[in-house]
């Protein structure tokens, strides 16, 4: 796999599309190894999008497309402002708790980003925000949009993985809303570092508030409700992938504002983003098949466990392999080649799956929020017209809230899987 990987690292440094990277090298593998039939490159790109359990991945790209263009989006804006618009940096808190509220919905941190960069980035300049803070505020709380169910990285490892999508669900529910808390303290410490002020000088009145969680109740079901439907076993994953699309498209039509044509162009949206996530699957296939048959992750578990066998040290040691993996390689092709080779090992260790899975997504799709190919933070800086330099020059409050995010969940892994604990057994 030596070669296989070389050649992978080149085809990435050379701009080459990720799946053709993939599939190339994954060639490779099997033109050193002439044993092995050629067949094998067609039929396993094809047996790997065969999966019954995979179909959740593109049932939830669907959903979460069909809630966007549900016009829920303002609803929740309206609702996060109502909630903090008397906090210091308000419109700032603004964009936590809307990508709070915005996990249940689109389930892409880069998604997520992209949204908030248009919508609320030209009134936080208006109101002197700095620029730098402002992209990074987006790109950081976008992170939160990827935890909470239903995050689209925490399916795949749950599928690769298999480790129960349910319980994965039901802790990245509360390491979100975690997460949230964190990144408003954050938000509000800067804010008073920077002089920002709050958008009204009072707390919203109860009425208020109730008014707009009345306007914004089906949303906030959304994830609620698929746990419901996974803990009660009236769905399988996959099902309740199905289900919400449903959900999503009864939403959308109760609103009015989901039409005929905004549908079909959901349609044609969603078959875009489901065939070049699919494609990159398909070809981790051919990749993949190597990993097992080399043995990687049992060579790889031995040497780790020849350094120590404690497992935050293992621990430890994986979290620096992620960050730099997470740093240059998308997250859903990470999630997809290295879950097989890291899971085995954190379990030997005694590590939960679950427990692991919600770092593993975690640290992953921090990559995208960092230098130097961080998508979410290309796409907010894109959309702001602003340059890295000034990007990175306000990241540091956040990178070290979610480091200490991260260290707190490596640490106490009860706090991660209270609620999975407490819904599943």
């Amino acid at each position: 796999m030596t070669l296989v990987s070389i050649v992978f690292i080149v085809f990435l440094a050379m701009g080459m599309p990720v799946a053709f990277a993939i599939g190339i090298s994954g060639v490779c593998f099997f033109l050193q190894n002439s044993q092995l039939p050629f067949t094998m490159i067609v039929q396993l790109p094809i047996s790997q999008t065969q999966n019954f359990a995979m179909l959740a991945v593109p049932l939830f790209i669907l959903a979460g497309n069909l809630m966007n263009a549900s016009g829920i989006t303002h609803r929740l804006m309206k609702l996060s402002s109502v909630l903090t618009g008397h906090m210091r940096g308000g419109l700032a808190q603004v964009s936590v708790v809307l990508s709070t509220l915005m996990g249940g919905v689109s389930g892409s941190a880069i998604a997520d980003a992209s949204m908030e960069a248009r919508i609320l980035a030209p009134d936080m300049i208006k109101r002197g925000y700095a620029p730098g803070f402002t992209a990074n505020v987006i790109s950081w709380t976008a992170l939160i949009t990827a935890t909470i169910p239903p995050g689209v990285g925490i399916i795949l490892y749950g599928t690769v993985g298999e480790v129960s999508i349910g319980r994965l669900f039901a802790s990245g529910l509360l390491v979100g809303l975690l997460m949230m808390i964190a990144l408003m303290f954050t938000v509000w410490l800067a804010s008073i570092h920077h002089g920002y002020a709050a958008e009204r000088e009072h707390a919203a009145r109860p009425k208020e508030v109730f008014a707009a969680i009345k306007e914004s109740i089906w949303s906030l079901l959304f994830p609620i409700l698929l746990l419901f439907g996974i803990r009660s076993g009236l769905f399988t994953p996959s099902e309740v992938g199905a289900f919400a699309c449903i959900y999503a498209l009864t939403v959308g039509f109760f609103y009015k504002e989901l039409s005929i044509q905004k549908l079909i162009k959901t349609l044609g949206d969603s078959v875009v983003d489901v065939g070049a996530i699919m494609f990159i699957i398909a070809l981790s296939g051919i990749f993949g098949y190597g990993i097992p048959y080399e043995q990687i992750p049992g060579k790889l578990t031995q040497a780790i466990l020849g350094i120590s066998q404690n497992k935050y040290a293992v621990m430890g040691i994986i979290v620096f392999f992620l960050i730099i993996l997470g740093m240059f390689i998308d997250g859903s092709v990470v999630i997809l080649l290295f879950t097989p080779i890291f899971l085995p090992l954190a379990m030997q260790v005694g590590i939960d799956p679950v427990h692991f899975g919600i770092l593993f997504c975690t640290i992953i799709t921090m990559g995208n929020m960092t230098p130097p190919v961080g998508l979410a933070m290309y796409a907010v800086c894109s959309v702001m017209n602003i340059s890295i330099g000034r990007y990175v020059k306000h990241m540091w409050p956040f990178i070290s809230t979610i480091t200490v995010m991260i260290l707190i969940l490596i640490f106490f892994p009860r706090l991660v899987l209270f609620l999975p604990n407490l819904l599943f057994g």
